[in-house]
């Protein structure tokens, strides 16, 4: 996934932490959390389920990309782009539209608005602030406060990739694999990740999305 489990958990849980007792209501916070990470999982299994599909079609034009000098990630971003536009896919990753951080905001924004769906149709809380929008926009704050400080971490680990003697091909196993070691690498340096929390795996064993 673009976010680790364990930077999903968290949020889910730093979500739960802010809304209660104020906003929602809840004997089983717990749960709630669990419920908003299933939410933003699935949501983040839609951007891997495609990624997976160009890598398949990639090895399709390996002929053109040769003949036309195009590289894989030109080639993968072409692919994934045609895509997105043909399924009305809210991209996922902020790389791609230019965020400063590893979500979309545009996507944060449609996650939100699918937390805030789950959270009222829940049996396991009851929501007291009756503003929904205003609880959304809660939402979105704090998950983009989580998301800058992860993207810190995220491009120091790409940044360790591009030191290699020779160039390595962004979305190729060999550069996925690198990414979760470093990511694993400089996770401990981002205090407010990394601090272990209850419930939350210690920094040691945290893994990149993927792993």
């Amino acid at each position: 996934m673009l976010l680790a489990r364990e930077v999903v958990s968290y949020i889910s849980k730093q979500l739960v932490k802010s809304l209660t007792p104020g906003t929602i209501e809840t004997s089983n916070p717990d749960l709630v959390a669990d419920k908003i990470a299933d939410v933003i999982s699935e949501e983040l299994a839609v951007e891997d389920r495609l990624n997976d599909e160009v890598r398949d079609l990639l090895s399709q034009y390996s002929e053109y990309m040769r003949r036309e000098g195009v590289s894989y990630q030109e080639m993968f971003r072409r692919i994934k782009n045609t895509l997105i536009s043909q399924r009305k896919v809210v991209k996922a990753s902020g790389r791609d539209t230019g965020d400063a951080m590893k979500l979309s905001r545009d996507k944060v924004s449609d996650m939100s608005h699918k937390i805030i769906e789950m959270l009222r149709k829940s049996r396991e809380l009851r929501l007291r602030n009756k503003d929904t929008n205003a609880v959304r926009l809660e939402i979105v704050r704090q998950m983009t406060d989580v998301l800058m400080t992860e993207d810190k971490v995220d491009r120091a680990a790409r940044a360790k990739i591009r030191t290699q003697k020779r160039d390595i091909p962004e979305g190729s196993e060999e550069y996925d694999i690198l990414l979760r070691r470093y990511y694993a690498e400089e996770l401990p340096n981002s205090a407010s990740i990394s601090r272990p929390a209850k419930g939350i795996a210690p920094p040691s064993i945290l893994r990149y999305p993927g792993a």
